[in-house]
């Protein structure tokens, strides 16, 4: 099981940064998940758990990158334009077997293995061809149109370091080597609870003061993009009893367990309390909007996250702060999410010692850095503006005025959802 440090945090009622929070988030994970043989057909979206170093030369010997003549440059450089015989035809697969001068020129397919004592390719169609002679055209370059063995990767070189994750290209470049399994870390296991009376699954009857639960819906989606396997366990009812016994049970078999609502001050809002009884809460205020009550902390060996019951402030959540642990827990390494300068389309004042994610909408601009609007209001139950919006608008705690045309950093949603 994945285990968070006994002291890594300061246990506090006092309000923190969402630096400080992402610090300890950061500093938080003593041990991944577990490691397992993955078939490399299969590995897409999984992290790498073993270091690669490259067993062969890729391309394994020269080859050509076109369609046309291979021929010595040294001959050709002393009589550029004399005809020269073809004695022979390379393809890919099948190379040229014979022998050959550096005076003769051999037909030669995308792929195919160069023929021993030629070095360059002109392309087919630059070519005058003339019965069983060509012409090759001038100003052709020493090595032209050729791959030289060990170009893209060379044998013993590091290929790929552990906690790399492995995107299409990543699993396409293990296979140029010839491997076909790679040691993965197991993916993470998540426990995930909606917690609220007035809650209702989708198509459930409806009663007065009630609403249907879409947080369940986004983390989970937003989870499994990350490459997790989530459980949902549903919607927990606002009974100390009930949400207490869960949580315990959900922390046996789950490396981290996230639930939505409950970690305020109200009268109704138990998972706080249900943590203090059964875990350790670590921090539960940061000096954020939306998310202000967020909750880190741990039950036995899984890691605990109580996020905000509001829609948006629970998504925006999950991106900044669960996405960090999340990949942590998986033995990532890059973690961090690309973010970008756009102008404000906006004027904003902001409260100064907190950081505020906005949701903007960007437009590029040909040439130049392009601009971003912000949505009309910031309430965190107004889940349309998700859909309008394209990213975040992050605001530091420094920041306390954005006027129209300042720079402001966007994080767009194609980086935080991976």
């Amino acid at each position: 099981m994945s285990r968070l440090v006994n002291d890594c945090f300061a246990n506090s009622e006092d309000m923190i940064s969402a630096q400080e929070a992402l610090k300890r988030i950061n500093n938080a994970v003593d041990q991944s998940v577990g490691t397992e043989k993955c078939a490399l057909a299969n590995s897409a979206n999984r992290v790498l758990a073993e270091t690669i170093y490259a067993s062969r030369n890729v391309p394994p010997a020269d080859n050509s990158a076109v369609d046309g003549f291979a021929f010595a440059y040294s001959d050709y450089e002393k009589e550029p334009q004399k005809f020269r015989k073809v004695v022979g035809r390379s393809a890919a697969g099948a190379p040229y077997q014979g022998q050959v001068s550096k005076e003769d020129t051999v037909k030669i397919l995308t792929g195919a293995i160069m023929p021993k004592a030629l070095d360059s390719v002109a392309m087919i169609e630059d070519v005058l061809v003339e019965d069983n002679e060509i012409q090759l055209p001038l100003g052709l370059k020493p090595g032209a149109n050729c791959r030289k063995a060990g170009e893209d990767i060379t044998q013993g070189n590091l290929l790929l370091e552990k906690g790399t994750f492995l995107r299409p290209q990543e699993v396409g470049y293990l296979a140029s080597v010839g491997l076909s399994e790679v040691l993965v870390y197991r993916p993470v296991t998540i426990a995930l609870f909606s917690t609220g009376d007035e809650l209702l699954n989708p198509g459930s009857p409806e009663f007065e003061g009630s609403i249907f639960d879409s947080n369940r819906m986004i983390l989970a989606a937003i989870l499994r993009s990350f490459g997790c396997l989530v459980t949902d366990l549903g919607i927990l009812k606002d009974q100390l009893e009930i949400v207490r016994p869960a949580l315990l049970k959900a922390s046996e078999t789950h490396d981290l367990v996230i639930t939505s609502g409950g970690v305020s001050m109200g009268d109704e809002d138990h998972v706080k309390n249900a943590l203090l009884e059964i875990g350790e809460l670590n921090f539960w205020r940061i000096a954020i909007k939306p998310g202000r009550p967020l909750a880190l902390g741990k039950i036995g060996d899984a890691a605990f996250v109580g996020l905000p019951g509001n829609p948006i402030a629970a998504m925006v959540c999950c991106l900044k702060f669960v996405r960090p642990l999340v990949a942590a827990l998986s033995g990532i390494t890059q973690t961090a999410a690309l973010s970008f300068q756009a102008h404000a389309a906006f004027s904003i004042r902001k409260k100064h010692g907190r950081t505020e994610w906005l949701r903007g909408h960007y437009t590029a601009a040909p040439q130049s850095i392009g601009n971003v609007e912000k949505f009309l209001t910031d309430g965190s139950g107004v889940l349309s503006s998700m859909i309008w919006a394209n990213g975040l608008i992050e605001l530091g705690d420094d920041v306390i005025e954005v006027n129209q045309g300042d720079l402001v950093t966007f994080l767009p949603f194609s980086e935080l959802m991976r």
